[in-house]
């Protein structure tokens, strides 16, 4: 049985007087296997939204099925509420007044859990996510980091199979982000199936078995990101150290055997080539040995790169 299966899916919104007909999703399917971290990619106004909202049954789908851990949307809505959590972003589901305890309490109660149970677990909660020093502190005082934990800790207190999350390290510091991942990381390992909705191609690369990637309402990527730069054509690239010549980059750009030339880094030096097929590696190398390179290696085509490629620097976060 899959976490997540959608078919064929298709959300219209309905013309009014002052808007016409909007496809948000059309005919998308996706699948999501148990256990895994399947990321979900796409520019602002892709369908991302609309579709997390169909699976987690805030909204019903125009065409197509859906269905969570074998309950559709459609008509299994109350079971699959209680199968799924959702991690949003900035503060939205949270109550920045009162403690980080009382939110706990709070949506736990609607999750139906009464007195001791609902406090051991919403007690157990912060101390998982880091929060225990700060349980009885008002949350708008907390920093982006630390509303995101809480929102994660909200998110599993009622135990869900399936999670949603949507940007959970969007804002945060680097040390904070990377702490976060780790919790995701240990969440997949107790066998929860999550579906994340991130503009960070890096944090999809290093998180994520398998990837969507969704633009205009329709799907023009799934597949496992370790092979996702088939789509490209190439199964490898070159990776090269040059100082500043910015004529042999240019003449690097207009051979025929090449399908694009970036800088990794602003002002660094490190260059990736991306050959036009496969054999074309061989002729990248060769060329760059003709000329003052500092070093060459063989290297594999970036998610960022197939996303850039497919989608442009629409939403990126580079």
């Amino acid at each position: 049985m899959l976490a997540v299966d959608v078919q064929d899916l298709t959300r219209r919104y309905a013309k009014t007087r002052r808007t016409p007909e909007v496809i948000a999703l059309d005919q998308v399917t996706v699948q999501v296997k148990q256990g895994e971290v399947h990321g979900l990619l796409g520019p602002n106004g892709a369908g991302k939204t609309t579709l997390v909202k169909i699976i987690s049954t805030v909204l019903l789908p125009t065409s197509g099925s859906v269905r969570v851990l074998g309950h559709d949307v459609a008509h299994e809505a109350r079971a699959i509420r209680e199968l799924v959590g959702v991690v949003f972003g900035g503060e939205r589901g949270l109550y920045t007044r009162v403690s980080a305890r009382r939110n706990l309490h709070f949506w736990g109660a609607l999750y139906g859990l009464r007195g001791a149970e609902l406090a051991s677990r919403s007690s157990a909660l912060l101390e998982r996510v880091g929060l225990a020093d700060h349980a009885g502190v008002p949350v708008e005082t907390f920093s982006r980091g630390m509303k995101q934990r809480l929102h994660l800790a909200r998110g599993l207190i009622h135990e869900p199979k399936v999670m949603f999350l949507d940007e959970p390290t969007s804002g945060m510091d680097p040390v904070a982000a990377l702490e976060f991942r780790g919790l995701i990381r240990e969440l997949q390992a107790e066998g929860r199936s999550i579906l994340l909705a991130t503009h960070d191609m890096a944090e999809a690369q290093s998180l994520c078995g398998s990837v969507t990637l969704i633009d205009h309402g329709k799907v023009i990527l799934s597949d496992q990101t370790a092979t996702a730069a088939r789509v490209l054509g190439v199964r490898e690239c070159v990776d090269f150290e040059l100082s500043d010549d910015e004529g042999l980059i240019a003449a690097l750009r207009g051979q025929p055997f090449v399908a694009s030339v970036e800088q990794r880094a602003a002002g660094d030096g490190q260059w990736r080539v991306v050959p036009c097929e496969s054999t074309g590696i061989r002729q990248v190398f060769g060329w760059l040995l003709e000329r003052d390179v500092l070093s060459a290696r063989r290297a594999e085509p970036s998610l960022e790169e197939v996303y850039l490629r497919l989608v442009g620097s629409r939403g990126l976060s580079l």
